[in-house]
């Protein structure tokens, strides 16, 4: 798509969603109390997946419009399996990486925590189970959900085309199902369930494709739901002091939760209304306060950011992997406030880096390909000058 007519907020929120999920899987880490969980019931997650129902609309939405159903499909399709050869790389890669970090510093805790102990138990089952997306070994479970989100986003494409209402319905009454008698998805080892509950995320996804769909078809919903700013205001600020004293609660005792008895715990894995209000709340917000060309969103501070989103793929393979490497060294070597501060930033500059360097080749491949040859003389066109 060309920069120009890419909306740039979207770049850079997801970019920031996944340093943020960079920070938030290293545990125990000071920086994640300057992320969203901290001040939230939601999380970087909430904002990766909307955004990628939203971009997925104006993506695929084009693609409907211009080749019709089946290519959008095949489109969409494509997409999933880029997705899905990606989780099993990653997935080597981790067990690996998790593997070797065991053997080398004898410590067999990593494989509990991380679950690589369920593959290294009867990996001939495992390894079957991650190839049908069944295992999914902790920080591992967000691109599943988002390869089956995008598995059944055909039909929900071409309803928003013509019946946006009855999908958004639809995916209402699902998600309402799921709250209301808790059904899930079962996972592997027997007894799990996938962590990202797609019968309840579902709902986060659809919400941005109807969004991005309307915005691509020139009927922006913003204008729309002007008259719940004042609602939202309300919502995502009682939200705010809520969390924001669990969080300081958990750092000094003696401060109140306020409603945390009332309210503990809030249900990630199915998307609790108390995740999901909030965050509709905080998109309102966002998209109200901050215009489609605003001057700050091409200035030269926000580009790391808008590179890491426009890379989407690349730098969170690499955010989990980085962010696996980085509670191994902290946990090994306990350096400090400062050297946790340095592991992160290190974490950070290696993923906006890295996103730069995938830009820079892109951007070249795009600048060969729109080089053209040079016109061969008529006589040479017709077999050679000699005839």
């Amino acid at each position: 798509m060309p920069s120009d007519h890419r909306d740039l907020r979207l770049d850079l929120f997801r970019g920031l969603a996944l340093i943020f999920i960079f920070i938030d899987h290293i545990p125990e880490n000071f920086l994640s109390y300057f992320t969203l969980q901290a001040v939230g019931f939601y999380d970087a997650a909430e904002v990766f997946i909307f955004i990628s129902g939203f971009t997925a609309a104006l993506v695929y939405g084009r693609s409907l419009e211009a080749g019709g159903a089946v290519y959008a499909t095949a489109q969409i399709l494509r997409r999933a399996w880029q997705l899905y050869v990606a989780h099993i790389f990653l997935f080597t890669i981790f067990i690996a990486e998790v593997s070797y970090t065991v053997t080398a510093f004898n410590n067999p805790m990593y494989n509990e925590e991380t679950r690589v102990a369920d593959f290294l138990g009867e990996p001939h089952i495992a390894i079957v189970k991650a190839l049908l997306l069944e295992f999914q070994p902790t920080f591992l479970d967000i691109l599943p959900l988002y390869i089956v989100l995008l598995l059944v986003f055909p039909p929900i494409l071409l309803g928003l085309r013509r019946h946006p209402a009855v999908v958004v319905t639809a995916s209402l009454l699902i998600y309402g199902a799921v709250q209301v008698t808790s059904i899930s998805v079962p996972a592997y080892p027997e007894g799990h369930l996938w962590y990202f509950n797609p019968l309840a995320w579902q709902l986060l996804f659809t919400a941005g494709a109807a969004m991005g769909y309307a915005e691509l078809r020139g009927r922006s919903w913003l204008p729309r739901a002007q008259g719940l700013i004042p609602l939202a205001i309300a919502i995502l600020a009682a939200a705010t002091v809520v969390k924001t004293s669990w969080t300081v609660h958990g750092v000094w005792e003696s401060f109140p939760g306020v409603l945390l008895k009332e309210l503990w715990p809030v249900n990630k894995n199915n998307l609790s209304p108390l995740r999901l209000v909030p965050f509709l709340a905080l998109v309102l917000l966002v998209a109200a306060a901050v215009p489609r060309q605003a001057a700050w969103l091409r200035a030269a501070a926000v580009r790391p950011l808008i590179l890491c989103g426009q890379q989407s793929l690349e730098i969170f393979c690499l955010g989990i992997l980085l962010s696996a490497l980085a509670h191994f060294l902290l946990e090994e070597t306990q350096p400090g406030l400062a050297g946790e501060l340095g592991v992160n930033v290190a974490g950070i500059v290696a993923m906006c880096l890295i996103a730069k360097l995938i830009d820079w080749y892109k951007s070249m491949g795009r600048t060969s390909a729109s080089v053209t040859q040079p016109e061969l003389p008529r006589a040479d066109r017709r077999g050679g000058a000699g005839r």
